[in-house]
């Protein structure tokens, strides 16, 4: 699985990403401008230790992205698609691209890829989720199609056991 993000422009909100992949065995993609240095207090601090297990790449534009990536799944996150997110198949090499906290991806690349455009279902009243939550909701709706692949499902109390 991958998760993409276009242009991202607070460093909390990444690292935080950044801690969701590494604890899902997820690639980070990061397509520039960023709005912060990855070297940030910040970044490392929402990420805390496990930035350095991060399997991370870095592409100038959207562009080099497409390029490096050919006939790759897609699926873009956006508050104007028609179909929820949990209303498509995902695969377990699919990339799930979410824009900029302020702007979200840029419609120009969103005509393109219709077929591909999915959306979180909200009230009306709110613009859009944050960035990071919207991240998760939608990541884990595809491990849990592709049954949590190679994650661990059960786990120990320290001091006490299980009654059942």
């Amino acid at each position: 699985m991958h998760i993409v993000l276009h242009q991202p422009e607070i460093p909390g909100n990444t690292g935080n990403i950044g801690r969701t992949c590494v604890a899902t065995g997820t690639a980070l993609h990061l397509i520039e401008p960023l709005g912060f240095r990855l070297d940030e207090k910040s970044i490392r601090r929402a990420g805390m230790d496990y930035w350095h297990q991060l399997e991370v790449h870095r592409y100038t534009n959207f562009r080099e992205f497409m390029e490096r990536h050919p006939g790759a799944k897609i699926w873009m996150a956006t508050t104007k698609a028609q179909h929820a997110y949990t209303e498509v198949t995902y695969g377990a090499d699919d990339f799930i691209m979410f824009g900029k906290e302020s702007a979200g991806i840029p419609e120009e690349i969103l005509v393109e890829h219709e077929e591909g455009c999915i959306r979180i279902p909200m009230l009306p009243a709110i613009r859009s989720l944050n960035l990071s939550n919207a991240v998760s909701i939608v990541l884990y709706e595809a491990l849990r199609q592709n049954g949590f692949a190679g994650m661990q499902q059960e786990g120990e109390l320290h001091r006490l056991k299980w009654k059942g």
